[in-house]
Formats: structure tokens, C-alpha cells, sequence
């Protein structure tokens, strides 16, 4: 595959940092999406260490998904790229009972609003071009659903539904839409869990274990590769075979 221009969403968290440092790795030119202002010193110091490890082929670039107009601005300052990887993503738990509008509100915009403030700066442009490459991060909750996640399995859930949809509109124009479906992997996020509760998910886990940020970057970047060309529409589960079905 030749060297293509890839922006992934969330790029300096546990999966998303993954995903660009094995783009990179691959040749790609690859810049790495962040909420900005908060968390622009994690964004710089996250730059310095890829740099370090000898990826120079790496940039940030601040923004909030959330907001079509600063996605818009991204996009502006990034010109056409061949790979869109929608990556970023928050969790707000609590039951319905105390699920107040604003956790609500919040995850819905994140993680399913994005999807199309993102897609549509860049889609169409890879349609006229005749490529592309998008990869949409769902989550095996969005498949069966997780006690005191209505509105990250709602969202989740949506995510698949956006990818079909888009997948049947720009086939012929030589751009796939994929979906992802990671199960639990090990981020800063699972590291927080209490030590009986990751047990207890490992215990439901066939493959035992938890995924790494690799597992899922790996299956990110076959998606990515000309060898994908004819998969589109598709929802590829990595999750150790914690949820299976047709």
C-alpha cells in the first residue's frame, strides 16, 4: 500500500495512540486528534515521545469532536487525508436513575455526534479522489448492552448503524466504512478498575485476557491495507471472544 495521509480522532489515548503508531510504522503521515485546550501538555509531551521513538511522521492537532465548527477548523488545517479513524470517545456511567441530561448529552455528542461532524469534512473529498479508509470505533457493549451504560451503549450501537448507512453511499467511489468492536483492553480506563471487578471480566473472557491497544490497531491497519479493499459495512469484533454472534 502506498504512504496515505490518516487522522485518527482520541490519537493520544490508550487505543487511539496505538493506532497511530502502528500507521506510522507502516509509513503512513499520520496526525493524532486532541481535546484541546485540556489536554494540550498531554498532547506535546505524547508528540516528544513518538519523535523519540523515531516516528517523525506524526503530528497533533487540538480540537473538539463534539463541535461540527471546530471539526470544520481541524479540517481546514489538515486539507484531504486517505484514512479517518474515529477514534475519540468518553464514558459518563450511571444507571438511568441517575443518568442526569448532561451524561447524556455528553457521550451522545462524543462518541455518535462526531461520527458525522468528523466524516462530513472529509468523505466526500475522498469520494471525488476515488479512495478511503474509514474506520469507526464501536464497542462490544454497543453489541449487548452493559449495566449502567444507556447512553455509551446507545452511542456505541449507533456507531455501526452510521457505518452501514455511509458504507452503502460511497462504495462505488472506492472509499470503505468499517466498524470496530473492541471488548476490554488494557487503557488507563481499565487500570482504574478495581482488581475484582477486571478479574471477573478476564473470568468471561475465552481468550483470558484483556486486549491491548496493539490488537486493536492491528485489526485497524489490515482494514486500512489495499488486501481490505472488498470489505465494507462490515463490524470486526476484537474481543478475545467475550461476545460472539452472525
Amino acid at each position: 500500500m502506498s504512504v496515505k495521509k490518516a487522522f485518527v480522532t482520541g490519537g493520544v489515548g490508550g487505543i487511539g495512540s496505538a493506532v497511530c503508531k502502528t500507521l506510522a510504522q507502516n509509513g503512513h503521515h499520520v496526525t493524532a486528534g486532541f481535546f484541546a485546550p485540556a489536554e494540550q501538555d498531554h498532547a506535546n509531551d505524547w508528540l516528544a515521545e513518538m519523535n523519540n521513538q523515531g516516528l517523525e511522521n506524526v503530528a497533533i492537532i487540538g480540537g473538539d469532536v463534539s463541535s461540527f465548527d471546530s471539526c470544520l477548523v481541524m479540517a481546514q488545517e489538515l486539507g484531504d487525508i486517505d484514512i479517518l479513524v474515529n477514534c475519540a470517545g468518553i464514558t459518563r456511567d450511571k444507571t438511568l436513575k441517575k443518568l442526569e441530561p448532561e451524561h447524556w448529552n455528553a457521550v451522545i455528542q462524543t462518541n455518535l455526534n462526531s461520527l458525522y461532524n468528523v466524516s462530513k469534512q472529509f468523505v466526500p473529498s475522498m469520494a471525488e479522489r476515488g479512495f478511503g479508509r474509514v474506520i469507526n470505533i464501536s464497542s462490544v457493549n454497543g453489541q449487548k448492552g452493559q449495566f449502567g451504560q444507556t447512553n455509551y451503549s446507545a452511542a456505541k450501537a449507533g456507531v455501526h448503524g452510521f457505518t452501514m448507512a455511509l458504507a452503502q453511499e460511497v462504495a462505488r467511489k472506492g472509499v470503505t466504512v468499517n466498524t470496530i468492536a473492541p471488548g476490554y483492553v488494557e487503557t488507563p480506563m481499565t487500570a482504574a478498575m478495581p482488581d475484582e471487578i477486571l478479574e471477573q471480566i478476564v473470568a468471561m473472557i475465552p481468550s483470558g485476557r484483556v486486549g491491548q491497544p496493539e490488537d486493536i490497531a492491528n485489526a485497524i491497519e489490515f482494514l486500512c491495507s489495499d488486501k481490505a479493499e472488498y470489505i465494507t459495512g462490515a463490524l470486526l469484533p476484537v474481543n478475545g471472544g467475550m461476545f460472539m454472534s452472525f
